[in-house]
């Protein structure tokens, strides 16, 4: 199991928000670039971005930072937020990205998502962040009626890399991941989850470790990073 750092970009800079929530920003740096050297350093071998500006205007906002982090480290990122067409994930696949994650639109177009994993084999993730259980979309603004298992089964034999699976209510509140409703998602598809949401220390790693043989291949993990509650290192030593 993998354990994926997130850079969240608002305005160039890197943030994190309290259950998606704009008004509930904590901001960390001015430099994003930097902070995805600091977790490259600590060992990271993928780490996660998201342009939550462009999550929120349903087109992208933050390229030029997301370009100067591929310039800037070594090793693969994904990138999500408002990516709403081939030609968006296309631009991003040719700057270097490794993974295009693919959220709202998974909801309104699937066709989209099973399109995109035909035209860019094993670079299409499927960013699948529910509330109670139902799919939220635009920067998790609104739920859906749509249920997070009924949308992952949707894209079963597509080709989809892997579903990362947030769980709204803990994201960002580091109360633990939803362990319960992961192991269900894993247990009902057979693409690789990654989870999201709710990590908090290092017994929430191992936890997430105990349902890696469903399926979870990977954890991201953000503001128990920042705010040191949680050692990268450490993480990534005991998820070996």
């Amino acid at each position: 199991m993998i354990i994926i750092p997130a850079v969240d970009i608002k305005q160039g800079k890197c943030v994190r928000l309290l259950q998606g929530r704009m008004e509930e920003t904590t901001h960390y740096s001015d430099d994003p670039v930097e902070m995805a050297q600091r977790w490259e350093f600590q060992g990271a071998s993928l780490i996660h971005v998201i342009d939550l500006d462009g999550a929120f205007a349903k087109k992208v906002k933050n390229l030029q930072t997301i370009r100067d982090i591929l310039a800037g480290i070594n090793v693969p990122i994904q990138v999500g937020g408002g990516i709403r067409d081939l030609e968006t994930i296309e631009m991003y696949v040719d700057a270097g990205v490794s993974k295009v994650i693919i959220g709202s639109e998974a909801v309104y177009n699937p066709d989209l998502v099973k399109n995109a994993c035909q035209q860019f084999q094993g670079k299409i993730v499927v960013g699948i962040d529910a509330r109670d259980g139902m799919v939220a979309v635009e920067g998790w603004s609104r739920t859906s009626e749509t249920k997070a298992i009924d949308l992952a089964k949707e894209f079963e034999s597509c080709g989809v890399a892997a579903i990362n699976f947030t769980d709204i209510h803990r994201d960002g509140m580091q109360t633990g991941p939803n362990i319960e409703e992961t192991a269900a998602l894993a247990d009902a598809v057979s693409i690789p989850i990654v989870a999201s949401g709710g990590v908090s220390t290092i017994q929430d790693i191992k936890n997430l470790l105990e349902i890696e043989s469903k399926g979870v291949t990977g954890v991201i993990t953000g503001r128990a990073l920042y705010e040191g509650s949680l050692d990268l290192k450490e993480a990534i030593e005991i998820s070996k």
